[in-house]
């Protein structure tokens, strides 16, 4: 089917490349991609280019990779080419998800149908850059997208339809966020549909209850603290994947990634009065650590320069015993 609705597209990880590739493949025109500018990753900290950035460019989409667009941050010139280049493109509406840089008022207003967010949460609940993330770390049992008509504001402008996705026991934040990138994908093409057909979308004002902030993700907090529960303790492992991981660090120094952990339902014997953080059973079926509250089974670690591994196979290079301890961490 081919659309008349001449798309605008700003965002720049995977879950924002799933949207564009939905949205060119439904049919809508795409004269403009925005998207961050190429960064070093990988171990030889080469530049590599955004998975939106490389979509586009498979398909023939005009890219455009502003470091800013206010024109009075730090790339003032930079902002002010790109914010004329979008003036200049002919467009409808501007599509975000997950672009990474602020939109100042100047830039929201230029599409005719304004901007249009795809946000990973139920809003008001996890406004901001981590939604994912923190509704797993929280043990929220459900989360969802929210298409949002863009205001200046962080998260805050008014709700154009919302889809819900149950948190299943299993999930991480790898897996969460592939659900919800399909899910956010299929509710772009349908909104876009829709405003299409009838020239408008309808949008529901937030409510000013139930506002929480999804603080972006630091390195700092991989550190597993034992003295908190083993339920706290096993979100925060699943919230952690792919990035920072869990981190258990050895009394030797040793630290060691944890990307898989459950609670141990019926507490194993000596972990109720061992000291937080001691290793209380090895076994092919995990390493099991005392916490707070409860204990802690280990099923995926992994050494540094090492490979994730089972817990089976894991232990064939590695010697953990009951009674050793493992550090709290630092205090931030």
């Amino acid at each position: 089917m081919t659309h008349t609705l001449r798309v605008v597209f700003a965002g720049t990880p995977e879950f924002a490349a799933a949207a564009l590739a939905a949205i060119y493949e439904a049919g809508f025109p795409v004269p403009l991609v925005l998207t961050q500018p190429d960064r070093p990753a990988g171990r030889g900290m080469k530049l590599q280019a955004s998975a939106v950035k490389r979509y586009a460019v498979e398909h023939g989409l005009p890219v455009a990779q502003p470091p800013s667009l206010r024109r009075t941050g730090k790339y003032p010139n930079e902002a002010a080419q790109a914010i004329g280049q979008l003036r200049a493109t002919p467009h409808d509406v501007m599509v975000v998800a997950a672009y990474g840089l602020l939109l100042p008022q100047e830039v929201l207003d230029i599409a005719p149908y304004g901007c249009i967010n795809i946000h990973a949460s139920l809003l008001p609940r996890w406004r901001g850059a981590a939604p994912i993330h923190r509704a797993l770390e929280a043990g929220d049992v459900e989360t969802g997208i929210t298409l949002m008509q863009m205001d200046a504001g962080l998260d805050t402008g008014a709700m154009i339809e919302m889809a819900r996705t149950p948190i299943d026991a299993h999930d991480t934040t790898a897996t969460l966020h592939d659900k919800l990138a399909a899910q956010g994908a299929q509710l772009i093409v349908e909104a876009l549909t829709v405003l299409e057909t009838t020239g408008a979308l309808s949008a529901t004002p937030q409510s000013a209850e139930g506002v929480t902030y999804a603080e972006k993700i630091g390195k700092h907090e991989a550190a597993l603290d034992w003295r908190r529960s083993a339920v706290e303790l096993a979100r925060q492992v699943r919230a952690f994947d792919p990035f920072p991981g869990g981190v258990a660090t050895l009394d030797d120094g040793t630290a060691l990634k944890i990307w898989a952990a459950e609670p141990v339902a019926t507490a194993e014997p000596g972990a109720a009065a061992a000291q937080p953080g001691t290793i209380v059973d090895v076994s092919p079926q995990g390493v099991v650590i005392a916490c707070g509250e409860g204990a802690l089974r280990l099923t995926q670690l992994q050494k540094p320069g090492g490979k994730r591994l089972p817990v089976r196979e894991f232990l064939a290079g590695a010697a953990l015993a009951p009674g050793q301890r493992l550090r709290q961490p630092e205090p931030a």
